[in-house]
């Protein structure tokens, strides 16, 4: 048991937050010292969030290709995860307010950082109009986005930076290279902060609980209640209704996908499934080019479950926080959020990042209530991993279909678990598949 803790990065936050909570109620007086521990694993955090969304948006957007060159799929595809991920946003933000999620939490921002609500008051007065927050958006350096940490002006830079990128194409293959390569560095360097997430959910949950009592954690219980209730929503109504359209049924592809979803939930990163999702998709009916382009490019710009997240956490910080949100606000957040959200490509710990990334970038919530959500990011994991990857497999169905590159009767053979086409491959593309 002990071995099996010691490689689980899950059960090792499962046994942080249980000890936190016996900490919080046996001895509150030393769990509110313990503030440091979840203060200091989110500034880890924050501290490669510039670097982060500057490697994802850029990879993104530079290895894309030209939409002239991949064809309508590449075009569509792009048009299905745009309309896709916005429904998945504001999905999140209705179950959100419909609930009044966090509402009741009462929790104060000088309870949590004095220090981080000075500096949101600081970030708050800088917005008088919408000329000044368009000029906010241009750093006044490219240096000085990164240094100062501002989200909105790292992003500006990175989608010209990207987009100068896919022009230039071969000629600049070596600094496609180069960033790729870094954002492996980058990333390797958060999953070294991500082992400390156990410890960072101890304090953080220690002091939750001492301060606020286990009300608090009613609180975040709900939270994850109601986001697991929303995807699974989301996948049966608004995913399932797509598979119909597209000649197909959901619970049967979630059948026939039943082992890398049960990988996905142990792991809580679809990434692990990724060759194995490809080639059962392939033996499924689709065209190799559209499952080629389709898969890989959903993986970070199709995240449907991290959409549904990304509100539904956004709005309780708010709610916890008594923070009032205008118009403009949710406006800001759906923006903001549907380029950030293109940027958490499933591995573990990097949703902290881009919920950290979406709350600088609105400055009427706190980034500190960040460390609420803290305690049960782990659990919603799993949620968002399973709900990306159903998503974006149904996307390259749908796609497919639109595409008329996909042989139905075959699909519903293998589905339907027809003898004879357990293991039989695709014989021949189809007459009409594109070549690209």
């Amino acid at each position: 048991m002990l071995k099996w803790c010691s490689r689980s990065i899950f059960l090792q936050v499962v046994l942080g937050l249980a000890l936190g909570i016996v900490c919080g109620l046996s001895f509150p007086e030393v769990s509110l010292q313990l503030k440091p521990l979840g203060d200091g694993f989110i500034k880890l955090i924050k501290m490669l969030i510039g670097l982060i969304v500057f490697c994802v948006v850029v990879s993104g957007i530079s290895g894309a290709g030209d939409l002239k060159k991949v064809g309508r799929i590449g075009l569509k595809s792009v048009i299905y995860f745009e309309v896709l991920t916005t429904i998945a946003l504001v999905i999140g933000l209705v179950f959100a307010f419909s609930t009044g999620i966090g509402s009741g939490a009462n929790i104060h921002l000088d309870q949590l950082s004095v220090a981080d609500a000075n500096g949101l008051a600081d970030r708050g007065q800088q917005v008088h109009s919408t000329a000044t927050f368009l000029m906010g958006l241009i750093p006044t350096s490219v240096i000085g986005a990164f240094a100062d940490n501002n989200i909105l002006q790292v992003l500006l830079f990175s989608v010209l930076f990207g987009s100068a990128l896919n022009l230039v194409g071969e000629a600049a293959s070596g600094i496609s290279r180069l960033i790729n390569e870094l954002s492996h560095v980058i990333f390797r360097i958060m999953g070294m902060i991500v082992r400390l997430a156990p410890i960072g959910v101890f304090g953080a949950i220690a002091f939750t609980t001492s301060k606020y009592g286990l009300e608090s954690l009613h609180h975040l219980g709900g939270l994850v209640a109601l986001f697991y209730l929303t995807c699974a929503g989301f996948v049966l109504v608004v995913l399932g209704t797509v598979m119909r359209l597209s000649g197909l049924r959901l619970l049967p592809l979630i059948k026939y996908l039943r082992e890398e979803l049960t990988i996905v939930m142990g792991t809580a990163s679809s990434d692990a499934v990724l060759p194995q999702i490809m080639r059962k998709l392939e033996h499924l009916g689709i065209g190799s080019s559209t499952v080629g382009l389709v898969i890989p490019t959903g993986y970070s710009f199709n995240l449907d479950g991290f959409s549904i997240y990304l509100t539904l956490a956004i709005v309780f910080i708010a709610n916890a926080t008594g923070t009032p949100l205008a118009m403009t606000d949710l406006m800001t957040i759906l923006l903001v959020s549907l380029v950030t959200s293109k940027g958490a490509h499933g591995i573990p710990g990097s949703a902290l990042v881009i919920l950290a990334a979406t709350l600088t970038a609105v400055p009427a919530i706190p980034v500190v209530g960040l460390v609420l959500v803290l305690a049960v990011d782990w659990f919603m994991g799993i949620g968002r991993a399973l709900t990306n990857l159903i998503g974006n497999c149904v996307a390259t169905v749908a796609i497919a279909r639109w595409e008329k590159d996909i042989d139905l009767e075959r699909a519903n053979n293998v589905l339907s678990g027809k003898p004879g086409f357990a293991h039989q491959p695709r014989k021949q593309p189809i007459a009409h598949q594109q070549e690209f």
